[in-house]
């Protein structure tokens, strides 16, 4: 049986990847082990299952419906493994995560490196991107969202924390140019705003009759770096909107001073998201539990 799984995994994990080298990325191997891993499980079916060149694999028929009972029979073993990992309640394997850069550095990276020091078994992947990742193409185990998730099917999504964006300036930048008493007064000021991907962010405010209200300020400067923000609104050359995790210090120091309090309702939430699964992994769960335990929540 163990010689007849050998390179069923690697094999998977470069059809999902598409080219070897990045299979070899994923699995911590070198790209000719991967290469031999796969040669070696062509031989002993005898069949081809990749057509390679130079930049890509793609798979040939066979490879395809090979592919296809090997998803089968890896979701049969890692349900049987789920099963027997949660019984004795002991975390091992390799974690994946993917979250925003900024929040995940400040905010998640250092609870899942407390996570991983109590569970010596276990390894992990951190990946920090702005980006929107793909958990089957990127080969992960969990994702860390921030703000409204877009309906999938497949996926499941669970509250971990939430905080509150503010809009603040510095003293000295309220000293010079006086402070605005309603949204409609910053088309008279300096802003700056955060842009991922070619699109501004919008900001939430509060219309009449307590509904909400998108708007995308006019802003002279856009970044897509919040602590580049940050540094420009400390140093006293406008005003931003910014979360209330990256600035707390400088709010407590008096370095920035949030304005605006009553107009703005801008509190997003933060969310772990992974596969649909009938047996969720241990490691997953435990994980998750704990970021929902130990992840700071300020919405002040």
């Amino acid at each position: 049986m163990n010689e007849q799984l050998k390179g069923i995994s690697v094999f998977v994990t470069a059809v999902e990847a598409g080219s070897f080298a990045l299979a070899a990325q994923r699995l911590h191997l070198s790209r000719s082990a991967v290469g031999k891993t796969v040669s070696q499980l062509e031989q002993r079916l005898g069949v081809r299952l990749f057509q390679r060149t130079t930049r890509s694999v793609t798979l040939t028929d066979d490879g395809a419906l090979f592919y296809e009972h090997c998803l089968r029979a890896l979701a049969e073993i890692n349900t049987a493994e789920t099963l027997l990992e949660n019984g004795k309640q002991s975390v091992s394997g390799r974690l994946r995560v993917s979250m925003p850069v900024l929040y995940g550095r400040m905010c998640i990276a250092p609870l899942l490196a407390e996570f991983a020091s109590q569970h010596p078994n276990l390894s992990m992947d951190l990946l920090f991107s702005d980006k929107v990742s793909d958990l089957v193409e990127d080969g992960l185990d969990l994702v860390i969202r921030n703000g409204k998730l877009p309906d999938s099917s497949g996926l499941v999504a669970r509250k971990i924390g939430e905080h509150r964006m503010m809009i603040c300036a510095s003293p000295r930048y309220l000293l010079q140019h006086g402070e605005p008493q309603t949204i409609d007064d910053l088309s008279h000021y300096k802003v700056f705003n955060y842009i991922n991907a070619g699109v501004p962010h919008r900001w939430v405010i509060n219309a009449d009759g307590g509904k909400k209200s998108e708007f995308i300020p006019k802003a002279r400067v856009l970044m897509d770096d919040l602590e580049a923000i940050a540094d420009a609104a400390i140093a006293g050359l406008g005003i931003a909107l910014l979360p209330c995790w990256l600035i707390e210090e400088e709010l407590q120091n008096g370095k920035l001073v949030r304005i605006l309090r009553e107009d703005l309702d801008n509190v997003y939430e933060s969310h772990a998201v992974w596969l649909q699964t009938s047996h969720l992994p241990l490691k997953v769960r435990l994980a998750v539990d704990m970021l929902v335990s130990k992840l700071p929540t300020s919405i002040n």
